[in-house]
């Protein structure tokens, strides 16, 4: 097993340990920001440890320092963002894998893999949009409003299936139809898309050119060639076109903002 997976397994165990004991998905879902905080953050150390153990922490190269900088830009804007009442301990995590990847878990805990910025070659306007976006995700608790269906998701099913079946008395049957109709996801269309809007707006008030998000998607739609012929209907994400379309209905509202900040941006 690859370090990558043994993150992603080590990951996964700390989510199922902490999330399957309780008696009802619902509970699951009823969980208080604070609690699902200090549960990612537990589970956030454990997958640091891990993976620094294998050698799988970016701390110096030129990536690590640009990521770095855009997310230490971007933090203040979002503590102003942050309206759930729970203050977040934003901390970021910068891990060498070639996957086109990045996440955030509740009250900020976050990674970038390396791949996704040095294979796209993004500039620090796009990084600062793909960061600003994962920020979004965690400002909005979309992970806390989908708890409780986050333990059906696939990989819930692969590696945790008889514990939730136990739990919920679906069979494996029910429980892989509920995932496959996008009941289950762990982020909806809506909420990609919602995380899109505040991701633009966030990296224009730190002095980031919003329309540099659009490049995001027309550089991952040339990467893998397939954007346009999956079935958007059966993905969690909007396809790239989807998603420049709705930035650029976008940028009207925020690039005052962004011409109103008083740093210029870097890497447009």
């Amino acid at each position: 097993m690859n370090t990558i997976n043994k993150i992603k397994m080590s990951l996964l165990a700390a989510t199922m340990t902490s999330l399957v004991g309780c008696a009802t998905v619902a509970d699951i879902a009823g969980y208080d920001t604070a609690s699902m905080n200090n549960m990612a953050a537990k589970n956030y150390s454990q997958v640091v440890t891990k993976a620094s153990a294998e050698g799988a922490i970016d701390r110096t190269s030129n990536t690590a320092v640009r990521v770095n900088r855009v997310f230490n830009r971007l933090k203040p804007y979002a503590d102003k963002a942050n309206t759930t009442g729970v203050p977040f301990k934003w901390e970021m995590t910068v891990i060498r894998s070639p996957e086109l990847n990045a996440w955030a878990m509740p009250g900020g805990k976050m990674a970038v893999y390396s791949g996704i910025v040095e294979k796209l070659n993004l500039t620090d306007a796009e990084i600062a949009a793909v960061v600003g976006h994962e920020m979004a995700h965690a400002l909005e608790e979309h992970s806390k409003k989908g708890a409780g269906q986050e333990l059906l998701t696939g990989l819930a099913i692969q590696f945790g299936g008889a514990a939730i079946q136990a739990k919920t008395g679906l069979d494996a049957q029910s429980l892989s139809l509920i995932s496959d109709l996008g009941i289950t996801k762990p982020f909806s269309r809506s909420q990609e898309s919602e995380a899109d809007a505040i991701g633009v707006r966030l990296m224009a008030q730190a002095g980031y050119n919003p329309e540099r998000a659009m490049g995001v998607w027309q550089k991952m739609e040339a990467v893998n060639g397939r954007s346009n012929a999956v079935v958007t209907l059966m993905s969690t994400h909007p396809n790239s076109t989807q998603r420049i379309n709705k930035i650029q209905k976008l940028i009207p509202e925020v690039m005052p903002i962004y011409q109103a900040a008083a740093k210029a941006p870097n890497g447009n």
